[in-house]
C-alpha cells in the first residue's frame, strides 16, 4: 500500500483544530431528534459517532509514542464513555474539555515529535502519520453525521486534502484488488471539487498510480467528497450514479465496476 505524503506540523495542527471546532459546533446546535438520528455508520447514531471520535482523542491526550509497537492507552476510551453519559450543556462542556486538552497537546508538539516512530491503526509508522489518520477519521465521521441530517459542511481546506490523501495512498490497492482492473488497462478519476484532482492508475503486472495518462480506458468523474465517501463505503453507489453525481466515459463495463467497488475500508 502506498503511503500518503507526510504533512507539516502546521498542516496537522490546523486540520485537527478545524475538526475539533466542527464537532463542537455540531454539539452546540443539534436538536434532540438529530442526536438520535441514524448516522451513515450502521451501528451508531449521531451521538454514537461523536462519542467515538471524542473518546479516541481522550486516548491520545498527553500521549507520545516511544516505539512503533505500543498503542496508546485505548482503555481510556471506555472510561470516557462511562463518564460522559450526560446530555445537553453538560455533554458539550465535556466534549469541549477534551478538545481543549488536545489543542494544548498540539501547541506543544514539535516537528521532531511528528517524526517519532509510532504504532498506527494501519501498522508501524510515525506519529505524524497517526495524526493524519485521526484527521481522516474525523473528516469522514463528521460527514457520517451531516449527510443523513442534511447539514452543510466545508469540504475544502487541509483536512479535506488529508482525507483524500488517505484514499489516494491506497488507490493502487483499490483498483487492483477491489475493482479488479485487468492487466493493460487504465483509469483516471477526475475529481471536480471541492478538492480538484486527477488520479491516474494503470495496470502493468500490478495496479499503480501514475503521473499522467494520455488516453485512459475509462475516466470516472465525481466530486471529491462523494469519492471519499464511496471509498469508505459510506454511501450506496447507486444513489450518486442515479443522480448523475458519478459518471464515466470510455469502457462502460470498467466504469460501472469502478463506481460500485471503490470501498477499501472495513
Amino acid at each position: 500500500m502506498d503511503k500518503p505524503n507526510a504533512r507539516s506540523l502546521e498542516e496537522i495542527r490546523a486540520a485537527l483544530e478545524g475538526c475539533y471546532a466542527s464537532i463542537e459546533a455540531l454539539c452546540a446546535d443539534l436538536s434532540d431528534a438529530e442526536w438520535q438520528a441514524q448516522s451513515l455508520c450502521p451501528e451508531w447514531t449521531v451521538r454514537g459517532v461523536i462519542d467515538h471520535v471524542t473518546s479516541i482523542e481522550v486516548v491520545m491526550a498527553g500521549w507520545l509514542p516511544e516505539d512503533d509497537r505500543t498503542p496508546p492507552p485505548f482503555e481510556k476510551a471506555a472510561e470516557f464513555l462511562r463518564e460522559a453519559d450526560v446530555d445537553g450543556i453538560a455533554y458539550l462542556d465535556t466534549v469541549r474539555a477534551v478538545y481543549d486538552r488536545r489543542r494544548q497537546d498540539l501547541a506543544a508538539l514539535s516537528q521532531q515529535d511528528l517524526e517519532r516512530r509510532s504504532w498506527t491503526p494501519v501498522g508501524p509508522g510515525t506519529y505524524g502519520r497517526f495524526l493524519a489518520i485521526r484527521v481522516f477519521d474525523f473528516w469522514v465521521h463528521e460527514r457520517d453525521i451531516t449527510t443523513p441530517i442534511g447539514r452543510a459542511t466545508d469540504d475544502t481546506g487541509v483536512a479535506a486534502e488529508i482525507a483524500l490523501a488517505e484514499v489516494e495512498g491506497s488507490i493502487g490497492y483499490i483498483i487492483g484488488k477491489k475493482v479488479g482492473l485487468p492487466d493493460g488497462k487504465s483509469i483516471t478519476f477526475h475529481l471536480t471539487g471541492p478538492v480538484v484532482r486527477d488520479l491516474h492508475v494503470a495496470v502493468d503486472g500490478r495496479a499503480r498510480q501514475v503521473e499522467h495518462l494520455a488516453n485512459p480506458d475509462v475516466t470516472l468523474t465525481t466530486d471529491s467528497t462523494t469519492f471519499i465517501q464511496l471509498a469508505c463505503g459510506r454511501i450506496d453507489p447507486q444513489v450518486p450514479i442515479n443522480s448523475g453525481v458519478v459518471t464515466w466515459k470510455g469502457d462502460g463495463e470498467i466504469g460501472e465496476r469502478a463506481a460500485r467497488n471503490l470501498r477499501f475500508t472495513k
